[in-house]
């Protein structure tokens, strides 16, 4: 692969794992929290997006194909990057490593997601708030996904991190602390939504 190619898809690999496919996920932990409210309230907020219109169109176009090219283009970077957080053991570099495990962790964890609730509802299955109850009445599912909320929240937030960098919005060291700090609290808020979700339904 040359250079240039190489230097655009990385563009085009962080572009897309802020807009759409971060912004999306925001959305998805925030319609999931209103689980804290019962299942009146994040049964109404699920059947708003499901009524919106073109969809089907929506759901290929600006989530599914950008995710689909995030992850395979982002498992290509996990298996050649090369970590050395033991060499280089500061922050951006434990966070880089992290990136990556994370990364292929949420493959995984997002295809399951998938199948159980999308593929399901493809079958007849009704995609609510019992079907999500059902999953997580068993204490390895809650244990997989409050790990799969965390690392997408740190994934996504560390993301914005290297997408400034990436873009050349951060130059400075100075801006990049602050960049730090801000993903960081970001991650945490982010975290606790999702969290406070997943137990909504236990």
């Amino acid at each position: 692969m040359t250079t240039h190619r190489e230097f655009l898809l990385k563009r085009l690999h962080s572009l897309l794992g802020i807009i759409p496919v971060g912004i999306f996920l925001t959305q998805h932990l925030f319609v999931n929290n209103f689980a804290v409210r019962g299942p009146e309230a994040f049964e109404a907020g699920a059947h708003f997006l499901e009524s919106l219109p073109f969809r089907i169109f929506l759901e290929i176009f600006v989530i599914f194909l950008p995710l689909l090219f995030h992850a395979f283009y982002g498992l290509y970077i996990a298996f050649t990057a090369k970590n050395n957080p033991g060499e280089y053991g500061y922050l951006r570099n434990w966070a880089f490593v992290l990136q990556r495990y994370t990364g292929v962790f949420l493959v995984i964890f997002i295809a399951w997601h998938v199948y159980e609730t999308r593929i399901q509802a493809a079958f007849g299955a009704e995609v609510n708030f019992e079907m999500m109850a059902e999953i997580l009445s068993n204490p390895f599912m809650v244990a997989f996904y409050v790990l799969g909320v965390l690392t997408a929240t740190f994934h996504f937030s560390n993301g914005i991190w290297s997408f400034l960098v990436r873009w050349g919005i951060t130059q400075s060291p100075g801006s990049q602390r602050v960049a730090t700090a801000v993903t960081m609290l970001f991650f945490v808020v982010l975290s606790i939504i999702g969290v406070q979700a997943v137990f909504a339904f236990v």
